[in-house]
């Protein structure tokens, strides 16, 4: 088992900022060399406490207004429009930078890129879902229209 910092959001592991165990091979193969984790060591406490206080940056200050978003966010539906070939497959795909900018494009509200996640890669027009986590303890879904450019 390795000891990690966890340097963000990992679904089904932790937040940033948190110490885990993991096996020794997701954490080599995987954790590490995509960025999500770092080795922990004695000296890593410094590096927790900063790790904390710029995921409470990130975070919406209060309760409230994590539930005003929320809402907001709940009940609109986002359109994203991209470059698609004539079935509706597109060229790449939309990544969550796309989704935080047509929200913020649409007047809803500003989202962090870093706590969107989606189930799987959006490659098609039409509707689509999204998670945000706007805090800890509130979660978003988002309903994407994704049409193609003209």
């Amino acid at each position: 088992m390795s000891k990690l910092i966890l340097t963000s959001e990992v679904t089904g592991l932790g937040s940033a900022g948190d110490v885990v165990d993991v096996k020794n091979g997701y954490a080599r193969n995987f954790l590490i060399p995509q960025g999500f984790a770092v080795q922990w060591s004695k000296g890593g406490e410094k590096q927790i406490e900063q790790i904390k206080s710029a995921r409470a940056a990130r975070e919406l200050a209060t309760l409230e207004e994590a539930q005003a978003l929320k809402a907001k966010l709940e009940s609109s539906t986002v359109k994203l429009t991209v470059k698609a070939g004539r079935e509706g497959r597109l060229f790449g795909s939309v990544k969550p930078g796309d989704i935080a900018d047509a929200v913020e494009k649409a007047g809803i509200g500003t989202i962090d890129k870093h706590n969107i996640e989606l189930s799987a890669p959006i490659k098609g027009t039409g509707r689509h879902e999204a998670t945000v986590r706007l805090r800890t303890d509130v979660v978003a879904a988002i309903t994407l229209e994704v049409v193609a450019a003209k």
